[in-house]
């Protein structure tokens, strides 16, 4: 997505070290570009604290408009643990630690909710975009975070058996890159 300001135009930056995200935002968004840079992440359970963060940080290192985003991961049976600490909790027990959580207290409800943090370097705005499903035993498919055990609401198959074209049709990334996509284009007109 190009986004123009008055003569010229300037690029719309994703800025994201997981290859795997910035494909479903190239897929929805079409024109955007990648930036790797290394910002601290705060540990909190408010996302936006934390996007808020790195978007003061990477407007420190690089001028021009960009995305910051963090999806987040609520268990019902934990109380909306892990949040935005989801990545920590894969990377100690897995998805099969998460789902052995759910099973072990009967309870298998989820939500997912990511959350893009738009920055201009004078404005800063958020999209949120979330969606309700249940924790199911791992499945075979795609090994992309907790994608193999979140089976949405209405679908038969999870995350991770749907083709990319599939989930970013109803994923919560999709309901906020559309967000972000109608503001976008709202103020350039």
């Amino acid at each position: 997505m190009v986004v123009i300001q008055g003569e010229g135009k300037m690029t719309l930056y994703f800025i994201t070290g997981n290859k795997k995200k910035f494909e479903e935002v190239k897929d929805i968004l079409g024109d955007v570009e990648q930036i790797e840079m290394d910002l601290q992440e705060i540990q909190d359970l408010n996302p936006k604290k934390i996007i808020e963060r790195k978007l003061e940080e990477a407007m420190k290192h690089h001028k021009g408009e960009f995305i910051i985003e963090d999806t987040s991961f609520y268990l019902d049976c934990l109380n909306g643990l892990p949040g935005p600490l989801i990545k920590w909790f894969l990377e100690t027990i897995g998805t099969k630690g998460l789902y052995k959580i759910a099973h072990s207290f009967g309870n298998y409800g989820a939500e997912t909710k990511t959350i893009i943090g738009y920055s201009n370097g004078k404005e800063m705005k958020f999209f949120e975009g979330s969606i309700r499903g249940k924790l199911v035993s791992p499945r075979e498919g795609n090994e992309f975070g907790y994608d193999p055990i979140f089976q949405p609401d209405g679908f038969s198959k999870t995350f991770g058996e749907m083709s990319m074209k599939e989930k970013n049709k109803i994923s919560m990334r999709k309901v906020a890159l559309t967000k972000l996509k109608d503001f976008l284009e709202q103020r350039n007109k």
